[in-house]
């Protein structure tokens, strides 16, 4: 019952997400633990989080493609992940697609978080295409990493309501603070079941 799910965190940017999941589990909310954390950009603030809650953390060199990883560095990945035991793979603000040495090796356990209500408004700055369609409401999804981008399985939403005088800056600074709740909230519902 005490079981923790080990989780292996991959990001590029600043890292407020994974900071939310480690508050959840520093605070006994979370039944998990972190085993990795890896950033394909040097200098991305994750991997300073990850530092400061002195977890294993690493940049691995990307490669020549600006969207995805080179074949040889996904395996490495996989192999990083597979030898510090990881059983979930949360992508928390990863901005490179993943191919099949990752899928094959974590089917049905990789996680993205992604700044719209999917199946509406996939790929980048999906708050400006919400903002830009006029809609009324945006907010944030989690789910399962497949071949297709951002069409995976549902696996929670969370709503934001688009206000009228919202800016692109100020609609993903309220989603930012939608998916700081909703992720944790999956990875825990997550742990539940796999316990």
């Amino acid at each position: 019952m005490n079981r923790r799910l080990k989780l292996g965190v991959l990001g590029s940017g600043k890292g407020s997400n994974f900071k939310a999941i480690m508050e959840q589990i520093i605070d006994g909310k979370l039944p998990a633990e972190v085993g990795l954390v890896i950033s394909d950009v040097p200098d991305a603030g994750i991997l300073s989080y990850a530092r400061d809650f002195q977890l294993p953390a690493l940049f691995v060199n990307p490669g020549k493609y600006r969207t995805r990883l080179e074949t040889e560095v996904e395996q490495d990945i996989v192999r990083l992940l597979q030898e510090a035991g990881v059983e979930l793979v949360v992508l928390a603000g990863f901005m490179r697609v993943l191919k099949e040495p990752l899928l094959q090796a974590f089917p049905r356990s990789i996680i993205n978080i992604h700044p719209s209500l999917l199946p509406k408004y996939k790929g980048l700055e999906a708050w400006k295409q919400a903002l830009e369609a006029g809609e009324k409401v945006t907010g944030c999804t989690v789910h399962y990493v497949e071949k297709e981008i951002d069409a995976g399985h549902i696996v929670g939403q969370r709503e934001v309501e688009i206000r009228a005088d919202d800016t692109p800056e100020s609609l993903h600074a309220r989603i930012q603070e939608a998916e700081h709740e909703l992720l944790p909230e999956v990875v825990r519902q997550i742990a539940r079941e796999r316990s």
